[in-house]
């Protein structure tokens, strides 16, 4: 997708997903607002976005009525919630409310499945890159 010129919220502050997410965007000409805890009047900033990144650690935090219809969900949050039903006795969800929202966003990462396999694969594709590099000048 174009991101360049698009409304994008980030959710969280913190330095190893929430802000690095934010640069990249704003490398790529998106205007950027990073929402927290602190933020006032959340839901209306996120109305406005075209693009949210979830990365705050809070089980179903975004619903559904603070999306934008069209919107692109990155859900990057990964939270265990009881769940007596399940083997395990708990279930993995994102902090956005997944049922609510893909019905409201053109593109939605859903939790878990995508977010945290790709970390895994290019964490993989860096050791690997490394090992070369260190090799190579042995």
């Amino acid at each position: 997708m174009d991101i360049e010129g698009k409304n994008a919220v980030v959710f969280g502050r913190s330095n190893l997903v929430s802000l690095p997410v934010a640069m990249l965007l704003l490398h790529r000409n998106s205007m950027v607002t990073i929402v927290h805890s602190r933020t006032k009047n959340i839901e209306n900033v996120v109305k406005q976005a075209d693009i949210v990144v979830a990365a705050v650690g809070l089980a179903h935090m975004v619903p559904k009525s603070w999306l934008k219809e069209g919107c692109t969900v990155i859900d990057v949050g990964i939270n265990s919630v009881d769940a007596s039903e399940t083997k395990r006795g708990y279930r993995l969800v994102g902090d956005v409310n997944y049922a609510e929202a893909k019905e409201v966003a053109e593109w939605i990462t859903p939790v878990p499945g995508v977010v945290g396999p790709m970390t895994i694969a290019m964490l993989l594709r860096n050791t690997l890159n490394s090992w070369k590099r260190s090799s190579s000048q042995a």
